[in-house]
């Protein structure tokens, strides 16, 4: 029996973390790499702790009291963990596992000092790293003390700390099991951490060695500051170093201490630049073991290298696949659809097989490949042109990829010159009927894939949608519907541009597109006003609304007073705009339709906090500002020199832009309503997997690719692992945040606003729509948890249509998210409420009832309490 409690680390690898833990399957599999030495020990299996865990009766009991705490309830984790821990620790442990771990011991030198370290089965995992969780005890000497530490370690796994990072991984504490790796002690010269990619850029092609004196604890404690050697090619690119006056070293009798470092050793690098060069060709071999960049623990002792622990870097963004070697440069779908949270594998392949460019997938999220584009000078201009008036963070990542050494090529320098010349060309005009047209066609283009999925079963299925996605791409390209949206953006850009030339008028676009017709978006939140007068005047309907929990309710309010005339408002709105969601642009995401409680908070917030008729209200106030400001503007412009022709060119781009404005929201709307219709016919397949038994659940078929559904379909058989990883990947990729550029070498390129007009300690974004604002920040992550008053200012990551029904009860909004003419802007500038978007971490640098003031003209936020 006593085989099972101790293997030697040669005996283990990678596929064995649920023996010997993530740190223990790890150290086993860096032993077989060639050429990298690891300290000889063993491992103390999970089966030993299981062992003595059976001989604490109470931590079971304990454990599921720890279950059913709420994560948030500190001082109830904090005290029931110390008590787990009291009980692991106060266990004899057992004489033949004693003895077992004794005799392996006196193979290694019974007598010799050893590291003992904790290796948790929750540990070293490629989506969690658990660094510095649990407990590394170093210089233990002597079986006793390393029996009564190896109790610490298993003790260690209750930690607070360790239990809390659980939680936040989703990770059952119950499931989790305790292995223990013992070492021979290493006396290091000098030790450190090297990453194999620059761990702040992410470039997998940068290698980062810290090193300090001594013990790599002086380094991991903050006690001094470590020499950092950045590697690339074979050659050491930069260095700094720092002067490290405390190291830690071993003390002969057992355990570690401080010690001042002598002052002429101070300054002296801990690594030569040939060191550090031949530790990360060590740490390439290591990464290529692993197939992914490491965080390796080294120690450098007698002239060579040891490797005490080697984990994965699981904060890096993973690269999209490439079958070649040229640089790519990959822009954030997400941030121009205004979701960069990930999608799940149907919704990623659906958007790509409907996309109008190739799209390539990275940590649950779309990028596009501007390289071409921006290595050739005749389409670079544009490119970043329409970038940096979409969103200047992204402009300002793509100049600043362009500016690296082994970029790609640089713009071509423009000399200096004369001013240009007054340009008061226009561009050129569509006619406005062609709006009409547009919506029309849409909206028939709609009705045939309904009248035409609705026999289709099967592959049958399949081989229609794949027909019915060349349609949603041929109503995307339709050039009239291109003309349209860029009459609109065009004539924004020319106002806005000219009118701060000629009258020094910021933003002037948005007054002047206030209440512009045809609209969808705008309308659906003004709509939601009106269901909200609806059920206003019923007090039991509302009180009903104010308990909703479940997706029932609706076939609940006939029974109240007023509820029948309650019930037909909601469903003729979810009749129009069921379909939408937050995060729509994936089709897994359920619809408002399938949950239509998620408006419920939000029809009681408009029935607080509006009167009857607001919605007509709102309508007429925007449209007798919009018309004020065009009067004011082509009147100021006709007192100036050449005026009556600067007030003809700016009244034909108020007209386009009121007439072009509010279609701008209508191909997203067209785009959502197919994709529900595709959503129900394909959850109406897994339906049927579900009955005929291929299928656990009808959600499992989010996690397939459309292609993999299909097959599924044609064969009745689904890989049930490959769904399950899926499912983890996807959990994994909820804790990455995506970068609004990222390179083929891995690095992401955030961007700067490079401003120096904005007051000091404010939060600086893009102004999107005119007006300053001040009030309370209401952050709200989600929807279905806004809690809104009159006078609000909104704070959220980002905003697609589906939040529009907010923007009628708050005053302001910022986001972290967002361009000019993305969503949450339009409808901003729509309801004239002051907003500044892609303010970077805005929701965690504001917290939540804080005093702010939003500056829409100047595109910054001032943090008042």
């Amino acid at each position: 029996m006593s085989e099972r409690y101790v293997l030697d680390l040669q005996e283990t690898d990678e596929t064995q973390g649920a023996v010997v833990g993530g740190k223990g399957a790890h150290l086993g599999g860096l032993s077989r790499i060639e050429g990298v030495r690891v300290p000889d020990g063993f491992c103390v299996t999970t089966d030993a702790f299981r062992r003595v865990m059976a001989e604490a009766p109470s931590a079971g009991d304990l454990l599921d009291r720890l279950s059913r705490v709420d994560p948030d309830d500190r001082e109830a984790v904090r005290t029931l963990s110390a008590r787990i821990r009291r009980a692991v620790e106060e266990v004899a442990v057992p004489d033949d596992l004693a003895a077992a771990i004794t005799r392996a011991l006196t193979r290694f030198g019974e007598r010799s000092a050893y590291a003992v370290r904790s290796s948790a089965t929750a540990e070293d995992l490629p989506t969690a790293s658990f660094a510095g969780q649990q407990d590394t005890y170093l210089n233990v000497v002597g079986p006793t003390e390393v029996l009564r530490h190896i109790s610490r370690c298993w003790a260690s796994l209750f930690t607070e700390r360790a239990v809390t990072y659980r939680r936040r991984n989703g990770i059952d504490d119950r499931t989790v099991r305790m292995a223990v790796v013992v070492q021979r002690m290493v006396f290091p010269d000098a030790s450190g951490i090297l990453f194999t990619a620059d761990p702040v850029t992410g470039n997998r092609k940068v290698a980062t060695v810290d090193a300090g004196f001594g013990l790599g604890e002086a380094l991991v404690s903050g006690l001094v500051n470590p020499d950092v050697f950045k590697v690339r090619d074979g050659e050491v690119v930069a260095r700094t170093i720092s002067a490290k006056r405390r190291a830690v070293h071993a003390v002969p009798a057992g355990g570690t201490r401080e010690v001042t470092v002598d002052e002429e050793l101070r300054e002296r690098p801990a690594l030569t630049d040939e060191q550090a060069v031949e530790l990360v060709r060590l740490g390439r071999r290591i990464e290529a073991h692993f197939g992914r960049p490491q965080d390796i623990e080294w120690c450098l002792a007698d002239g060579g290298f040891r490797i005490v622990q080697s984990r994965p870097i699981t904060t890096l963004f993973p690269v999209p696949e490439s079958d070649d070697q040229e640089k790519h440069v990959y822009v954030s779908v997400g941030h121009q659809q205004m979701m960069t949270d990930p999608m799940k594998s149907l919704g990623l392949s659906m958007w790509r097989l409907t996309a109008m460019v190739p799209m390539h997938e990275a940590g649950g999220r779309l990028f596009v490949d501007v390289a071409p584009r921006l290595a050739s000078p005749a389409s670079r201009a544009a490119l970043l042109d329409v970038m940096g008036r979409g969103d200047p963070l992204v402009r300002d990542a793509l100049e600043t990829v362009l500016g690296h050494e082994d970029g790609l090529p640089s713009p071509p320098d423009t000399a200096p010159g004369e001013p240009p010349a007054a340009d008061v060309s226009t561009p050129a005009e569509a006619d406005p009927a062609i709006v009409t047209e547009l919506i029309e066609r849409s909206r028939a283009s709609v009705a045939a894939l309904e009248q035409g999925i609705r026999t289709k079963t099967g592959p049958a299925l399949f081989e229609f949608l794949l027909e019915a996605f060349e349609e949603h791409k041929r109503v995307l390209g339709d050039p009239l519907n291109i003309r349209a949206i860029m009459a609109g953006m065009e004539a924004t850009w020319w106002l806005n541009d000219k009118l701060l030339e000629w009258l020094g008028e910021k933003n002037a676009a948005d007054t002047l597109t206030l209440s512009a017709p045809d609209n969808i978006t705008s309308e659906m939140g003004l709509e939601l006003l009106d269901v909200a007068d609806v059920i206003r005047p019923h007090p039991e309907v509302v009180a009903f609304l104010r308990g909703v929990e479940d997706e029932d309710f609706l076939d609940e309010l006939v029974k109240l007073p007023g509820g029948t005339e309650a019930r037909d408002a909601i469903e003729a709105y979810l009749d129009r705009y069921g379909m939408r969601c937050v995060g729509e642009i994936d089709i897994t995401r359920p619809r408002w339709r399938e949950r239509p409680a998620t408006l419920v908070p939000v029809i009681l917030d408009n029935v607080r906090n509006f009167e009857p008729g607001a919605a007509g209200r709102r309508f007429e106030q925007g449209l007798r500002k919009a018309r004020e400001k065009e009067r004011e503007v082509l009147s100021r412009l006709r007192a100036l020199p050449d005026g009556e022709r600067r007030a003809d060119a700016t009244k034909r781009m108020i007209d386009q832009v009121r007439a072009f404005a509010g279609y701008r929201e209508y191909p997203k709307y067209g785009i959502v309503s197919r994709s529900f219709v595709y959503k129900r016919a394909l959850l109406e397949e897994a339906g049927r997997l579900v009955r005929s038994g291929v299928l656990r659940e009808k959600e499992d078929v989010f996690h397939l690719t459309f292609q993999e559904f299909h097959d599924v379909v044609r064969t009745n058989r689904v890989d049930d692992r490959l769904v399950r990883r899926r499912e983890e990947a996807f959990r994994s990729y909820q804790a990455l945040t995506p970068p609004r550029v990222l390179t083929s070498d891995g690095e992401a390129v955030t961007g700067s606003y490079r401003r120096d007009d904005v007051p000091a300690g404010a939060l600086i974004g893009l102004p999107v729509s005119a007006g300053t604002v001040e009030g309370r920040a209401r952050v709200v992550l989600d929807l279905e948890e806004a809690d809104l008053e009159a006078g609000d200012i909104l704070v959220t990551p980002f905003t697609d249509p589906s939040w529009s029904p907010l923007f009628v009860a708050v005053a302001g909004l910022v986001t972290e998210v967002g361009g000019l003419m993305t969503h949450g802007a339009v409808i901003a500038r729509e309801y004239g409420l002051p907003a500044v978007v892609g303010v970077e971490r805005a929701t965690r640098l504001i917290r939540d009832g804080q005093r702010i003031r939003v500056h829409g003209a100047d595109g910054y936020v001032e943090l008042l309490s």
